[in-house]
């Protein structure tokens, strides 16, 4: 299974989200887990390497790659039977060499702010990927939500965006997301980020398994 994790909108936690999907997935659910680090930054893969030079191993491989060698580890990586892929996309969709890897997703997982730009960036971002791939479930994740966002912008965003695919439950700002690493979750953001990802995987990731 392909789960790909975008948002044109720097900010709106993608790579968080990516690692939060992958401790969850490895250390809760006893799946096997690949990240690929997509991402321009690469900030995923600079945390293994962090982590390696403390000596701690990583709970799953993290590999950092470019769009181009993409169809190669594809191949390599559809031939692990159970294996979940989550990919963490670029922040921008102006490279042809998107097309595959969209066209591979069977989850697409999209973090969004309730802030204008980040709600322009998302609706464009699933304009984009469902054009290519409308197969695969869409589910949009409000992420890093401030206190100050009102109540009727949320019922407003969400509406328009449940046009394109699913809204989970939001998952409020916290400065504790900053110590989200390779190798677990920090206990005190638990509560907030399990009814979503137990909701992701239960609804969906097992439900797409077992098509």
């Amino acid at each position: 299974m392909v789960i790909l994790i975008g948002n044109q909108k720097g900010g709106a936690g993608k790579s968080t989200l990516t690692l939060l999907l992958a401790n969850y997935l490895t250390a809760l659910r006893g799946r096997r887990v690949t990240v690929l680090d997509m991402d321009y930054q690469q900030s995923i893969a600079t945390k293994a390497v962090k982590a390696k030079i403390l000596e701690n191993e990583p709970l799953y491989e993290i590999i950092p790659s470019d769009l181009k060698h993409f169809p190669m580890l594809l191949k390599v990586l559809g031939n692990n039977q159970g294996e979940i892929v989550l990919i963490d996309l670029p922040g921008k969709m102006d490279d042809d060499g998107l097309i595959p890897v969209f066209l591979a997703g069977d989850v697409i997982l999209c973090p969004f702010n309730y802030d204008e730009f980040s709600v322009d960036s998302t609706l464009l971002f699933a304009l984009v990927t469902q054009k290519i791939n409308n197969k695969a479930p869409f589910i949009f994740v409000p992420n890093r939500i401030k206190t100050t966002v009102k109540y009727d912008t949320r019922l407003e965003v969400d509406k328009v965006l449940q046009r394109f695919g699913v809204v989970t439950p939001g998952i409020a700002d916290r400065v504790d997301f900053q110590r989200v690493n390779t190798l677990h979750i920090p206990a005190i953001i638990l509560p907030v980020v399990l009814p979503v990802l137990d909701l992701i995987y239960e609804s969906y990731l097992l439900k797409e398994e077992a098509k």
